[in-house]
């Protein structure tokens, strides 16, 4: 590693960041991250975590903690929105180790969080700055200036990993072009012992439905149930995780769904509402010494569940990236050249899957059945997901 690679900066103490400095200072980086909250507290419900994403954690060493705080689902379905007709998506548990190297997890993105933070904390709890907020970026020849309303630091490099709305995202390739995509998005968590035991069984289900769908997956060891469920919309304009909405709301958006659905949906308490926006991907990630991860570079919908899962992979890839190329912009590039074409094919499955999810037909009693019959035939089903989850950040070549 070279001497002049060895201060890196990360903005944002997210998934992203958090997991991007434990790579780093796996490898012997010197690491300072900056987050503008003053407490270190992740938002939002349920992520899945699919084999490839799971390898990042083996990789950190971070399987076992993570492990302790996750559920390993049984196998994902599918289900009609207001029959219950069931069809298996595809199976996990054992099956997801043997053909893909790694379990398949569902986790509480605050108890994932948690475990970054408390590893970041044992291995280099001085590096972390709370309450430091980015106000911009500057560079030159010998690195990056980060600036700050308390003053300036010096970095060889800058990994900017704030999120959907990243400031350094802005400066470095201007305003955003975000467009509203017609669905909004209500999530929370129910405690399970509260639901009937089929909606109990360790399975993640998608309900799907005309201009709707509803997910929901095991959390928490088994204790919480994640519900999110995705509703087209006309018009809205807060992307926000911490909107809230009512029960009555929520329910009156999934009325005339199946039995179970309307148990679910009464079931919520104070869900959390936001609109679902999209973005044209970016042609690069990088201008010099900074570099863009995570939600800050490819922010997506969540219908591949891919999201946290891209945020590991770039953390892991970024490091190895940085470890083996002598410039910082080197390491930018190459990590440009082999995350480019992934995200941006997972990007656009994402929004596919929303189509598919809630297309016109599954209101059509007579042809709903049919229609997924042909949408999750299991050969198309392999088609969608093998290429996401055989990766392994691990071993691509640098």
């Amino acid at each position: 590693m070279s001497e002049s690679l060895s201060r890196i900066a990360i903005v944002g103490a997210g998934i992203a960041g958090l997991t991007t400095a434990l790579a780093l200072l796996q490898r012997g980086f010197d690491v300072d991250v900056f987050e503008q909250s003053e407490i270190l507290n992740e938002v939002g419900a349920g992520l899945q975590l699919s084999p490839n994403g799971v390898k990042v954690l083996m990789e950190l060493g971070l399987s076992d903690q993570v492990a302790a705080i996750a559920c390993a689902a049984a196998g994902k379905e599918v289900r009609l929105w207001n029959t219950g007709q069931t069809w298996k998506l595809f199976d996990l548990g054992q099956d997801s180790i043997d053909r893909f190297g790694a379990p398949y997890w569902t986790v509480h993105r605050g108890d994932l969080h948690r475990v970054l933070l408390d590893a970041c904390r044992e291995r280099a709890a001085s590096r972390l700055h709370t309450g430091r907020r980015c106000i911009g970026v500057t560079q030159h020849d010998g690195g990056v200036d980060l600036h700050f309303a308390s003053g300036v630091a010096r970095y060889a490099a800058v990994v900017a990993a704030d999120g959907v709305h990243s400031q350094v995202r802005q400066a470095l390739f201007g305003a955003e072009q975000a467009s509203f995509t017609g669905l909004i998005a209500w999530r929370s968590t129910i405690p399970i012992a509260e639901l009937p035991a089929e909606l109990q069984r360790p399975v993640g289900v998608n309900w799907v439905g005309p201009g709707a769908h509803v997910i929901t997956y095991p959390l928490r060891r088994g204790e919480l149930l994640n519900f999110v469920g995705i509703v087209e919309k006309q018009t809205w304009s807060v992307e926000s995780w911490t909107s809230h909405g009512t029960r009555e709301d929520c329910a009156r958006d999934f009325r005339g769904w199946h039995p179970l659905v309307q148990i679910l949906t009464g079931a919520v308490e104070a869900p959390l509402q936001w609109a679902l926006l999209s973005r044209p991907p970016l042609e690069r990630y990088a201008v010099g010494n900074v570099c863009l991860i995570g939600d800050a570079a490819h922010p997506t919908l969540p219908f591949l569940a891919q999201g946290a899962v891209m945020a590991l992979e770039d953390s892991l890839l970024l490091a190895r990236c940085l470890e083996k190329c002598r410039a910082p912009q080197d390491a930018f590039r190459r990590f440009e050249e082999l995350r480019l074409q992934r995200t941006a094919a997972i990007v656009r499955g994402s929004s596919e899957n929303a189509k598919r999810f809630h297309h016109p037909e599954l209101a059509d009693q007579t042809r709903a059945a049919a229609y997924v019959d042909r949408e999750w035939q299991p050969d198309l089903v392999r088609r969608r997901y093998d290429w996401l989850f055989d990766y392994d950040p691990r071993t691509i070549e640098i």
